[in-house]
């Protein structure tokens, strides 16, 4: 009922025993608060919120339009909803060293159990595009120095994301990486490694996990959890994969309505009413409050 009643620091000290894990912890990415309810219930690790995600919820296109408080506020929203730690996308941090400082804090208050900061310059852009730049490893490393130095939970995890490999090719993508870690990096996350030998050839030369990035259309394949944790990955993302498969659900269903003059052919595929009030707990509700919720959750098929 409400929120979860585990806290942030629990749920930040889970995320650290994830990753500790010999086995890889897959976080599929939350668009909204009550999706998270399905991925805690599948048994996932925990919950990856990505800022593309954020971006195209609004509208826009992910290429650094989106604010801290945008991002903080609805960050907070989906990680209040689950047991499950949560990993928040931070872009660049929002700015300078300070503003990466004050990022950190205003997401360690919103109840995350982690950021990613990654070393593009700004404005950003998605990293499976082309034509991406990044910063040199001074700046790079001042950013995630900042974030580290101004957490105030050590078990808030600090993830360095380096864009390098597809710009200047894999060698400079470990050698950011070891700069990243050395500068406090909890994790690192190699974005658009080519294939699995990327993998092990960047977690053999690390003594920190390594995120694997498993969107859809992008420079990766889709490898398997299992061929993941062979190359001695620790943790994979899902970032937009809900959000698409749901995307694509609802233009089926506008063209059904749109084509036939009714939604009748989608109905079978549809979340029942049952499900939803299933996943929203009405029935907690009404044990807590019978004046809130005095009715009856329908069970009928149709519903």
């Amino acid at each position: 009922m409400l929120y979860s009643k585990v806290t942030p620091a629990e749920k930040r000290v889970a995320f650290r025993k994830a990753l500790a894990d010999p086995k890889v912890a897959q976080f599929p990415g939350a668009f909204t608060p009550l999706s998270t309810k399905l991925i805690q219930e599948q048994g996932f690790e925990g919950v990856y919120i990505s800022g593309g995600v954020l971006a195209n919820e609004l509208g826009l296109p992910d290429i650094g339009l989106t604010t801290l408080t945008e991002v903080a506020t609805r960050a907070g929203q989906i990680a209040r909803s689950t047991d499950l730690p949560a990993l928040v996308d931070a872009d660049t941090g929002f700015g300078e060293p300070m503003n990466v400082a004050r990022t950190v804090q205003e997401l360690e208050d919103a109840g995350l159990a982690g950021c990613h900061i990654e070393d593009q310059f700004n404005p950003k852009r998605c990293g499976h595009l082309d034509g991406k730049n990044v910063v040199d490893t001074a700046t790079a490393t001042k950013r995630i120095k900042a974030a580290v130095e101004s957490r105030r939970d050590d078990n808030f995890v600090i993830m360095a994301r380096t864009d390098i490999r597809g710009v200047d090719g894999l060698d400079a993508a470990i050698d950011r990486a070891k700069a990243l870690a050395d500068a406090g990096a909890d994790v690192i996350f190699p974005e658009a490694m080519a294939d699995l030998s990327e993998f092990e050839r960047m977690a053999e030369a690390l003594d920190v996990p390594i995120l694997a990035n498993m969107t859809e259309f992008g420079k990766s394949d889709l490898f398997t959890k299992q061929e993941l944790q062979d190359a001695g990955v620790s943790m994979i993302i899902y970032p937009v994969s809900l959000q698409r498969q749901a995307l694509g659900a609802i233009e089926r269903l506008l063209t059904a309505i749109r084509e036939d003059g009714t939604q009748q052919a989608e109905v079978e595929n549809m979340l029942t009413r049952k499900r939803l009030y299933e996943l929203v707990d009405y029935n907690g509700y009404n044990q807590f409050d019978s004046g809130v919720f005095n009715f009856e959750v329908p069970g009928t098929p149709g519903n």
